[in-house]
């Protein structure tokens, strides 16, 4: 097995995987970029040092596609499997009872089946690589169950959970779980159009007042999280005022999410 570590991101190719994948590579780390974006992984690609990146064109949906990717990468990174970074995502905002079914199936599919196939995967790897991590990305959705995206807030939920099991059943193997339980960041993402309505969820957020943590403090704390001890690791101020809230006002909270974002 190599010196230099290792850590595979699903969705490298924009948004929050592209800054974690420059925050590990400037620390030296050979990084492995998946993403259903053929153009989009090798624009984060050309951003990173020569020679220290893959690209790992899948889709997590694909149980064939993180078999062959994740062996491939791990070959190519001289064994190593250090951090499986599960971040790949889609945003889908709107009344549940105005939601198509195929969107989703579609939404649960990527945000939570997709971490649970990386996990079930990616441990083989995890387990050969001494003080290794699993790292999922959750959501400030997932502290409280967010009105008018319920189904993009259960899929964070169900991370969160995985996460905290994982984190139990596999101490013994050595192998960290950790989640990014980030606010709004202002990515793709954001660009999905709010079902029922004209405006996509950026605009929404402006409206309602709320900020957007910048990329590079969500790369900070994927390496905070990956290297430290807690299970959750929250990003951003509406993040933290949302996880105290939810602890200590309940009743404040649960009036704002009768109103809507």
């Amino acid at each position: 097995m190599t010196d230099t570590k290792a850590i595979f991101i699903t969705g490298g190719g924009s948004g929050i995987g592209r800054a974690v994948a420059q925050r590990f590579a400037d620390q030296g780390w050979r990084v492995g970029l998946a993403d259903v974006h053929a153009k989009a992984i090798e624009e984060t690609k050309a951003l990173l040092p020569e020679g220290c990146a893959t690209a790992h064109v899948m889709d997590v949906r694909d149980v064939a596609a993180w078999e062959e990717e994740l062996a491939a990468f791990v070959e190519a990174s001289g064994g190593r499997l250090d951090v499986l970074f599960n971040n790949a995502g889609i945003a889908l905002g709107g009344p549940l009872c105005e939601t198509g079914i195929d969107d989703i199936e579609r939404i649960i599919a990527i945000n939570f089946t997709g971490v649970v196939l990386g996990a079930r995967i990616g441990y083989q790897y995890l387990e050969k690589t001494p003080g290794s991590c699993l790292l999922n990305t959750s959501s400030a959705a997932g502290l409280y169950g967010t009105s008018g995206a319920a189904i993009y807030s259960a899929t964070k939920f169900a991370v969160r959970g995985l996460t905290e099991a994982l984190d139990g059943e596999w101490r013994e193997a050595g192998i960290k779980v950790r989640s990014l339980m980030p606010s709004f960041i202002d990515t793709p993402l954001l660009d999905q159009t709010v079902t029922g309505s004209n405006e996509n969820v950026r605009e929404r957020v402006k409206a309602a007042g709320l900020e957007f943590t910048p990329l590079e403090e969500v790369a900070d704390k994927a390496w905070e999280a990956v290297h430290g001890d807690a299970v959750h690791t929250v990003v951003g101020k509406t993040a933290r005022r949302l996880k105290f809230a939810a602890r200590w006002m309940p009743g404040s909270i649960r009036k704002q999410m009768r109103r809507g974002l």
